[in-house]
């Protein structure tokens, strides 16, 4: 029988997700949330097909796209010569071909636009101030406690919930770190495109950047090799952080290593992933999102794969008793998720090539048609998640 109420701890974009979710299939849900205001950290995101198509499903894909920006392509540049390698044509492409639209946006308008659909919904309720410690094997008391029958852990990659799940995996330092900031476009320099996804490849190191259209300004990511950092995911970089940025850069085309010169508080984020373990603890509790399976962002995918999560768990605990419906979710999305750690890894070491892997990478780059691309990316973009 399948439950009537749940519990969810965390409102991010994977908890509110998770709440719309379940609503769709009548079931009730309570998000518990720390945080005494929802307050996204961060800049920009990049919503692919798979992702938008279950926010299309869940009725919150007209607000974001009356304000997003849907890229003309992807493209990848050389960080050195600034010659592009390769391109991914998007836009109405993408709507073709994968059956719907890859936006890019700030984090903070997605979860505006979720929080918005949850507090319209009469089967969600959101508590914020709310701080849930679990003891590990107090999941039943928990669950009694709250009125739920179900316990959903959307807490990222430090999630509390995971003391509630034997065997379930540990976050560590990937030994890779990211520095975000934003500039106004007016002062954006010529060779970052208007209209699409840019992703700079070089030694040791990448940038990725692409206009947000909302706030008229453009998101940069540079994510290089570095050392292990406090657990805080708004930290200014220190003088000598910068420093070694600055030099992980250095070999770069002027233009860009002279705007890393010039950017002032640029933001500081130690990327830390979450092995592999246990989803679920066979009874009343689940993992989803970054608190399952927290990875890098080589493919662009983590935000999708907690939507997906999300969306792919409450179609299965609808149509299932409880703890044959958390086995069966564990076993259909883990397969996915390995694949895409795969696909990271491989990025990873394409996008930070050096030597000869470089030159060879960019020449099997530019003998690769755009087709040729996107069929690459069917298996990400073109999936639409049951539910």
């Amino acid at each position: 029988m399948p439950i009537k109420h749940a519990a969810i701890i965390g409102a991010g974009v994977a908890g509110l997700t998770a709440a719309l979710a379940m609503a769709r299939h009548g079931i009730s849900s309570a998000i518990f949330e720390q945080a005494d205001a929802l307050t996204e950290v961060g800049a920009g995101l990049q919503v692919s097909p798979n992702a938008s198509y279950i926010l299309g499903q869940l009725g919150v894909l007209d607000a974001l796209s009356a304000v997003w920006l849907e890229p003309k392509e992807v493209r990848l540049v050389s960080g050195t010569s600034l010659r592009q390698l390769a391109a991914v044509p998007s836009g109405n492409f993408a709507k073709l071909r994968w059956g719907s639209p890859y936006g890019t946006l700030h984090r903070a308008t997605l979860q505006k636009a979720l929080l918005d659909a949850v507090l319209a919904n009469p089967l969600c309720e959101l508590h914020l101030g709310q701080r849930i410690d679990p003891v590990a094997g107090s999941s039943a008391d928990i669950s009694s406690r709250l009125g739920a029958e179900l316990i959903i852990g959307a807490d990222g990659v430090w999630s509390k919930a995971r003391t509630m799940v034997p065997g379930s995996p540990s976050p560590h330092f990937s030994g890779n770190i990211a520095w975000r900031f934003a500039i106004p476009a007016a002062d954006a320099p010529g060779v970052f495109d208007r209209t699409s996804v840019t992703a700079f490849l070089g030694p040791s190191a990448h940038l990725v950047c692409y206009p947000l259209k909302e706030t008229g300004t453009f998101n940069i990511v540079a994510i290089t090799a570095g050392g292990n950092a406090v657990h805080d995911w708004n930290a200014t970089g220190s003088d000598s952080q910068r420093s070694i940025l600055r030099q992980r850069f250095s070999g770069w085309n002027k233009t860009i290593s002279a705007l890393l010169d010039q950017v002032k508080h640029p933001t500081f984020w130690p990327l830390y992933e979450v092995g592999t373990g246990r989803w679920h603890n066979g009874a009343d509790t689940v993992l989803i999102g970054d608190a399952a399976h927290a990875m890098m962002p080589f493919a662009a995918q983590g935000a999708a794969m907690a939507i997906e999560d999300a969306f792919e768990l409450a179609g299965i605990v609808a149509g299932r008793p409880l703890t044959e419906a958390l086995d069966v979710f564990e076993r259909h999305r883990t397969p996915r998720i390995a694949h895409l750690r795969q696909r990271a890894a491989f990025n990873r070491f394409a996008y930070h090539a050096r030597g000869p892997f470089r030159l060879g990478r960019d020449f099997v780059l530019s003998m690769r048609p755009p087709q040729s691309l996107a069929a690459d990316l069917d298996w990400i973009y073109g999936y639409h998640a049951i539910g």
